[in-house]
Order: structure tokens, then sequence, then C-alpha cells
């Protein structure tokens, strides 16, 4: 499953990418090489992949809607809950991208993503007897690091198989987030009954899981690449040398803008819609219906987004972000919260499957995972970092005034994106 991505995704590969009519052919014979997949199953190591996804995402549907309000239930504020958040995305894009190379280099995902969940899940519980700001930072920077490589190596590895197999990515994809969905709605479900103080059980029982089908996974028959230290030390270890290929460096901009504005849902929405009212349970459910929406775009992308270009789709995600984040800052009304949650699919699915299909496409000959680790390293954890701590700051200070900080970056995603040529 190391094995590099020679071509784009089936989920992308009927449709030209971008307005180059030399990527437009390559798309086309790409197309021609790899039939749509039929009704037949999915073969053994999908459906492995699929249950590390969604045993991986099950834990992301508990922590993004309810590790803040835990937080903040332990008497951290949110300037605090920013920084303990902020540091767990710092830790992300710094470890992030090393773990990813050493997957390259060892030819094998699997002795990466297992111990990792396996750290993840006993970090987790040390949330428990943890009280106070340094040592509830202590406790998400170890947690962060374990859980860093765990959705770029899994996301990374299941592309490749696809692509092998002529399946379509975004339905294998979706295990992961209909596994958020379950976690998102489970989880308030849980913290209406018993408390937030069960979250951190709850998410040393997800990650337990996730190292149990990252060891189930298939073998890997890719030779270990060569060692970092014959490629260029340092800065070959973290691979920034990618960021030279064409298109790359402007695709990790507007991923870092689109999926950086979701900084203040990601922290505050749960908090602030506690706040005017509403319970843990339809907290949950809100959750859960953006990631629904989501998981439907995936299942049905190649029918509903597949004539559009990877270019397209950046547009599509920043103008649903600028429309989002500025109705989050005038309301809480649950009528309006819920067509807004749907809204979901395009600013995050939208972005995601664009990037992925540019990814698979143009993705460095043995590099493959190295490539998907920085550029979730740098366009989704860093960029979330950074408006973080900015939302962090900006909600203490302006409350609701905080989203409409998020709906500025989509603004500027916009031309961004428009004058991107993928190369």
């Amino acid at each position: 499953m190391n094995a590099p991505l020679p071509g784009p995704s089936p989920a992308a590969e009927t449709l030209p990418r971008g307005d180059d009519p030399a990527t437009t052919a390559q798309s086309e014979g790409a197309a021609a090489a790899n039939p749509a997949p039929s009704g037949k199953p999915p073969p053994e190591p999908l459906v492995r992949l699929a249950l590390l996804l969604a045993a991986c995402f099950l834990g992301v549907g508990v922590t993004m809607p309810f590790l803040p309000p835990f937080l903040a239930g332990k008497g951290l504020g949110p300037q605090a809950v920013a920084g303990v958040l902020f540091a767990g995305s710092l830790v992300r894009f710094a470890v992030g991208p090393a773990f990813g190379r050493l997957a390259d280099r060892l030819g094998d995902g699997r002795l990466v993503l297992a111990p990792c969940a396996a750290a993840a899940g006993l970090a987790a519980l040390i949330f428990l007897p943890a009280e106070g700001f340094l040592a509830m930072l202590a406790v998400q920077v170890a947690f962060a690091a374990a859980m860093a490589p765990l959705g770029p190596l899994g996301e990374a590895l299941t592309l490749a198989a696809t692509r092998r197999a002529g399946a379509d990515f975004g339905r294998v994809r979706s295990a992961g987030s209909a596994a958020f969905i379950l976690g998102a709605a489970g989880a308030g479900a849980v913290a209406s009954w018993i408390g937030y103080a069960a979250m951190p059980w709850l998410l040393g029982a997800c990650y337990a899981a996730a190292a149990l089908t990252a060891w189930a996974l298939p073998r890997a028959g890719q030779p270990p690449s060569p060692p970092v230290a014959a490629k260029g030390g340092l800065r070959s270890l973290f691979a920034l040398h990618l960021l030279r290929r064409p298109g790359f460096g402007r695709l990790v901009a507007i991923t870092g803008l689109v999926q950086g504005s979701h900084a203040a849902y990601y922290g505050f929405s749960s908090i602030h819609w506690a706040r005017a009212g509403h319970s843990p349970d339809t907290i949950g459910l809100l959750w859960s219906e953006g990631v629904l929406a989501e998981v439907l775009l995936f299942f049905w992308a190649r029918p509903l987004l597949g004539r559009l270009s990877p270019r397209a789709l950046m547009l599509l995600a920043a103008g649903a972000g600028l429309l989002r984040w500025s109705a989050l800052a005038a309301t809480t009304e649950l009528w309006a919260l819920v067509p807004l949650q749907l809204l979901h699919a395009l600013t995050f699915g939208a972005q995601y499957l664009g990037a992925m299909r540019w990814l698979s496409a143009h993705a460095p000959p043995g590099e493959a995972l190295s490539a998907q680790s920085l550029h979730a390293a740098l366009g989704n954890t860093g960029a979330q970092a950074l408006a973080m701590l900015a939302a962090g700051a900006l909600y203490a200070a302006a409350g609701p005034g905080a989203f409409l900080a998020m709906a500025a970056l989509c603004a500027l995603a916009l031309p961004v994106a428009w004058h991107w040529r993928a190369g």
C-alpha cells in the first residue's frame, strides 16, 4: 500500500482537471486505462482500510465537538482552551511530515500507524487526572503527537489502494466520515447522560480499536525508500523540497485558507451553541449532520462533482465558507443552524476531494506518503493551529465575531484558487 501513486484517483479521472489541455488529455487517458468500479464487493484490503479510517475518525468525532467543552469543564477559559488546542495543532504540524517520511522509509505504514494509535489511546486516558492549564497542555501535546500520522497516512494508503483496485476513493473514505458521525452523536448522548468527563474513556477505546485495525492491514510490498541522510538530511526528513513542485505550494496555501477557516467552528461552535441554550444532544446532532452531508458528497462525488476540476472545487469550497461563517456569526437559531451545517459538505468535503484528486495525480514517485503528510501538516494542521490561536482571542473579545474572521480567510482563498494553475 506504500507504492507511489501513479495516476489520478478514480473519483476524479473521468473528467478534465483544470483548464490545461495537456492535463485534460492525461485525465482522459487515465480514465480509459482504469474503468469505473463495478458493483462487485470491494477487495479485502479496501475493507480493512475502511475499518482503519472508521476507527481513526471515530476518535476525531469525539475529539472535535467535545474536547473543548471537556477542557472548559476543567476550568479553562476560552483563551486557555484555544492555547491547548493550538498546542495540539502545532505538535501535529511539527511531527506529521516526519512520520510520513518514516513510513516511506520503512515501506510499511502499519509500523507507524499501529504504535501511534495505541499511544494516542493511552495519552487520552491521562486527561482524566490532569488538572490546570499546564497539565492539560502537556497531555494534549502527547495525545496530538501520537494521533498526528493516523489520518494522513490512512488516507494516503487508501488513495493508493483504490487507485490500484480501480475503486472510488470517496466511497471508501466515506467510512471515516460515517464513523465521525457515530462518534459525535454517541459522545453527545454520553455527555448528556454522564457528562463531558467521559470523553477520555471514549477516546481511549476509539484509538485502541484504531491500533488493532492498523495492525490488521495487509503487509506492504513496497521496499523501504533510501535513508534520509542520503537525500539531504533534516530538510529531506520533513520533505520540504516538495514545496518546489509545480502547483503543490499553491495547493497548500488554498487548503490552509479554506481548512484553516474551520478553526472557530472546531474550537468554539460547541461552546457557543451551549451558551445559546442548545443541549449536548443537539450539538452532537448538529456536528453529525454536517459530516453526514460530507459522507453523502463523498459517496456521490463522481456523478455530482466529476466534471469539476480541482481548481473549481477549491472555488466552490471558498465561496461556501464565506457564506457559512458569515451566517454563523449572525445567528444561533436552530432553524438556521440546520441548513448551514449542510454546507460542511462543501467547505470541507469539496476542498478535500479537490486536494486528494490533485495529490493522487501528481504525487512524486516514492514519496506519496510524504507528500500527503506535508500537505496535511502545512495546509490543515499548521493553518488551523494559527487560526485557532487567533480564534481564541477573537472569541474571548468578540464572541461570534470570530466567525467573521473565518469568513475573511475564505474571501482571501478565492483569488488564490482563481489563479492556481496545477501543473
